[in-house]
Parts: C-alpha cells; structure tokens; sequence
C-alpha cells in the first residue's frame, strides 16, 4: 500500500537522541514494509492513517475481516510498545482502550479496540475538560502486576536528571534556566527520598490522551506506563493548555489553583503535586532547547518559574 507517516512522527522521531534518531530513522525506512507484515497475516483492512496520531508511532484505523472497527498501532522499540501491551492487558479495558485478543503479538504491533480519535477531552471547556481528564487517570491507578518488568518513576527521572544536567551548558541562551534546573532537581532528590505507595501510572498522560468511546464515555490511549506514586502522573494535566496559561495576566494564580483542585480532587498530597510538576515541566523545557524548540521551551520554563 501507498504509505506516508504522518509529519508529526517523522519530526518527534527525529527529535530522539543521537543514536536513537538513527534507530527511528532505520524504522521510519521500513515502515511501509511493517505496515504491509502487520496488516496480511491479520487479513485487516486499511482505512485510513490517522494524523497527527501519536508522537512517536503510527496509527492505523482498520477492519478485521468480520468488518469489527479497530486500530492497528505500530511504533518503534524506542517507544516500549511491550511496555505498553502489557499495561493495556493490566487495566483489560478500565479507563484505557482495551487491548483486542490478537494470534499475532508481534514485536511493535499493538491491535487495540476503535475509539472516536477525532474526539478528545480536550475539545471540551476547561474545567469539563480537567474534571473528565482526571477521573479517567483515577481509574488507572491500580496495583502493578507482581513480578512487573514496567520502568519506575525513579529510574525514568534518573535518565531525564542527567540529559537536564548535560543539556543545559549546551544550549544557548540558559543562564536563567540554571537556577531552575536545580530547583528541579532537588525536589525530584527529596520526592524519591520518601515516596508513597506505589501504583501503576500512565507516565504521559494529558488531555489530548483521553478519547471518546462507545462503551464508557472517555478513555485513555497511548500509555508510557510506569510505576510510582501516581502525583508524578497527575503532574503532567497540571500543564494542559499551557500557552492558555501563559497568555493569560492571572496565569500565575490560576496554574496554584489547579494544583490544589486536582490534588484534593484525586487525593494527592499538594506539595508533591506541586514538585513533579514543576520536575516535569523543566525537564520538557530544557528537552525543548535542546533539539532547537525555543518557543515551546519558553512557555514551559515560564510556568515551571510559577511553581
């Protein structure tokens, strides 16, 4: 079949570290091969390549051969796609898409159940919108399976603590961002220090992650999961719509009053909330510079100043 990735997975790929980018783009080669292996032996039907899609693999609106609607994911090893099935296969349907049985679990394949992917949370107001997006998250916060092989939160920030201490003498122009970097980076030491019980948490959760469905209402799709305390997941939301914030002149007090909503709304303690949100909006800011986003880096770093 004719096949182009969407431009929004050929940019995020490109974006990885160096010899990742080199992985991504030996993947980005033989897509349309992949698409071609995935789709056969499944005898599925191909309507369409959904775009913008995810940020780092492709996806596919298909039928199965009883004309049943699903999606067809495919990403590269990068993104942890077995990570991803087996936290699907966890949650079997509660608060995320259902994982479809499938004879052929091949490696970066995932077949999911069709839900309404031009229909986020975020097409609703505001505060719809954060009140529907935060009891999705609630529902995913269960009990990891025993003997989990998923990434935890200490680890993953691990990773990200030392890209932020190499990448920052690096980019241009970040005297300012020097002192938030390590603001950031002491409260990520103090978090781990004593971290609460433990959960399996989405990892990249937003707005945008949470689609419309047929059997409940909102669902979430294109997890990263991983395992900690589930303030790190919901630190994430507290951003959603961040040029929002940054464009309005109370932007400030409106980013401290949803953190207290959502922390007593999920039952999280505030404080904690308050650090990984800010952890997680510099390490996005300083990534930002680092691969030439400066706008994006801006508004992120200017509402990590906020927290």
């Amino acid at each position: 079949m004719a096949f182009e990735p969407p431009r929004r997975v050929v940019r995020a790929l490109a974006e990885a570290p160096h010899h990742g980018a080199d992985e991504a783009g030996d993947w980005l080669e033989r897509l349309p091969e992949l698409v071609r292996r995935a789709v056969g032996p499944r005898e599925l039907t191909v309507e369409r390549v959904q775009a913008p899609g995810g940020r780092s693999s492709v996806v596919l609106l298909v039928r199965r051969p009883d004309g049943t609607p699903a999606v067809l994911k495919l990403a590269p090893p990068r993104a942890r796609p077995a990570s991803e099935r087996a936290a699907l296969r966890h949650w079997n349907g509660r608060g995320a898409v259902r994982l479809l049985d499938d004879p052929r679990e091949a490696e970066g394949e995932i077949l999911l159940e069709r839900l309404r992917p031009d229909l986020s949370v975020r097409s609703l107001p505001e505060a719809k919108a954060l009140l529907e997006a935060a009891g999705t998250l609630r529902r995913l916060w269960v009990e990891p399976p025993g003997g989990h092989g998923f990434e935890t939160v200490g680890a993953r920030t691990g990773r990200q603590a030392e890209a932020m201490r190499a990448g920052v003498p690096a980019a241009a122009g970040t005297a300012d961002v020097a002192p938030l970097v390590d603001a950031a980076l002491a409260v990520r030491e103090e978090l781990l220090a004593a971290p609460p019980e433990e959960r399996l948490l989405h990892g990249t959760f937003r707005q945008s992650k949470v689609l419309a469905g047929e059997r409940v209402p909102w669902l979430a799709v294109g997890p990263d999961p991983v395992v900690g305390e589930p303030a790190f997941d919901l630190a994430r939301l507290v951003r959603d719509r961040v040029e929002d914030l940054i464009a309005s002149p109370s932007g400030a007090s409106i980013t401290r009053r949803r953190v207290k909503r959502l922390a007593e709304s999920l039952e999280v303690d505030q404080e904690r909330l308050r650090g990984w949100t800010l952890f997680r909006a510099v390490e996005s800011g300083v990534r930002a510079l680092r691969v030439g986003r400066a706008q994006d880096a801006e508004l992120l770093l200017e509402f990590a100043g906020w927290l």
